[in-house]
């Protein structure tokens, strides 16, 4: 009696002692912790070796991702990936110059040729099928969504429908042709970056707190500025698709053709100045980030429009005499506004994505991450370091084995899943190189073209 007594004893506390040990899952993985609890990757203790096989099994998993029934890959039609189904929806607003923008840096750090084919993919079909008319009040510059899903053809917006393009999207695009040109050597993309620079510096206006230089939403035919939301009583549209903050690649991209001497480089330099000026004088001093995303008909600040400009910032600081406050005004205001604590038992602080809606974000979370390693690399100031290594660290649960890649209350998408992470990842390498993996060599930043 007193046996099994002491048997059962022992079992029901051997299994209380495994349930506590039980640890908890973050999508697809058991959270690994280090000795004082803190979260580190889920593949290996060392981030560098976490990172680079992350990395990894997102590009292959872009790269394998399968053919649609017109027969374009998934990521071409879509901005949400579904194993079992096609979305109804089609691309991301930025969906190609974010894929391109990460392909640019790990090409060089893979040396897979398959990347750099897929940079020149992606920007002959856009350019061949996705820019408005060169007779158009706005020519030349991309439209950011397939209105008709499997047309094969960029003609609209998603909420404000056909002939509506998003000019900070045309910046972007535009910078991101001169990278492949500088890769490629092929005039094509310059050309189609010097168009794109045209159009957007033959527009740009002085701006107020109300109205940006250039507008979020335009109609490329009429030239009519559009309006974001559509209230579903009245079937009126209210406010004003005027303003975004969404700049540094079109200001970047007029610095770069201005280094090339190509394209009316007067024009650019009097846009970037007045796009300069624009945001010290408003969105520097407001905090007013103002909307980004296809899918958000209303006004929302955004975490992507604010960092991205912090990080023009620090990568330009010979135009901001007081980079350092600039760029940590910034970063307050993020996480203020964007810093979720979920997981804060596990020693860090992630990023949600916008106001309208609170979630946290493995594309949100990198990029916080790596701006502010390189603001760590740029200054004397070391307190952000550790947080933001674990925010890398976390971001890495968002990767399945097979390479999809979703927020933790999301789907797949295809933009913060892929190209608005993997370049994340690759800038935290290149402002840290302790982040990089040991016993591999990979070309990480190099003041020439590769």
């Amino acid at each position: 009696m007193y046996r099994k007594f002491f048997l059962t004893s022992t079992i029901l506390l051997l299994s209380a002692n495994i349930f506590s040990q039980q640890k908890e899952m973050l999508i697809y993985h058991t959270i690994q912790t280090d000795k004082s609890g803190k979260i580190i990757p889920w593949y290996s203790k060392n981030p560098g070796k976490s990172y680079s096989h992350v990395i990894k099994l997102v590009w292959e998993f872009w790269d394998k991702m399968r053919m649609d029934m017109n027969g374009l890959p998934y990521y071409m039609n879509h901005q949400v990936w579904n194993a079992n189904f096609n979305d109804p929806r089609g691309i991301g607003g930025d969906q190609f110059a974010m894929a391109l923008s990460s392909w640019r840096l790990y090409y060089p750090y893979s040396f897979n040729e398959r990347v750099k084919a897929n940079m020149y993919f992606i920007a002959d079909y856009y350019l061949t099928h996705g820019m408005s008319p060169v007779d158009a009040k706005w020519p030349s510059i991309p439209f950011p969504y397939n209105t008709c899903i499997y047309s094969g053809v960029y003609d609209g917006d998603m909420r404000s429908g056909k002939d509506v393009a998003q000019p900070d999207k045309a910046g972007s695009f535009g910078l991101e042709l001169v990278h492949v040109y500088k890769i490629s050597e092929n005039k094509l993309y310059l050309e189609g970056a010097t168009k794109i620079a045209n159009t957007l510096s033959a527009h740009i206006k002085t701006g107020n707190i109300n109205y940006s230089p250039l507008p979020y939403k335009i109609n490329v035919y009429t030239g009519q500025t559009q309006l974001l939301r559509h209230y579903d009583f009245t079937g009126t549209w209210i406010d004003t698709a005027g303003y975004t903050t969404n700049w540094a690649p079109a200001m970047q991209l007029f610095l770069d053709l201005i280094e090339l001497q190509t394209g009316d480089t007067a024009a650019y330099r009097s846009g970037f100045n007045t796009i300069l000026n624009w945001m010290k004088t408003y969105p520097m001093k407001e905090n007013k980030w103002g909307p980004f995303f296809e899918d958000v008909d209303w006004w929302s600040e955004t975490q992507i429009n604010a960092m991205t400009f912090a990080r023009f910032i620090m990568e330009h600081r010979g135009y901001f005499p007081d980079w350092k406050n600039d760029v940590l005004k910034i970063i307050a205001w993020v996480h203020r506004n964007f810093g979720n604590n979920k997981w804060e038992k596990y020693g860090v602080t992630v990023t949600n994505e916008q106001t309208v809606y609170q979630a946290a974000a493995n594309s949100h979370s990198s990029r916080q991450a790596a701006d502010e390693l390189l603001y760590v690399s740029l200054s004397d100031d070391s307190s952000m370091y550790e947080n933001a290594v674990r925010e890398l660290n976390w971001a890495t649960y968002m990767v399945d084995i097979d390479g999809k890649n979703k927020f933790p209350e999301d789907e797949p998408w295809l933009t913060d899943g892929y190209g608005d992470y993997v370049r994340h990842y690759l800038r935290a390498m290149d402002a840290i190189p302790e982040l990089t993996a040991p016993d591999e060599d990979h070309i990480i930043s190099s003041t020439s073209v590769i």
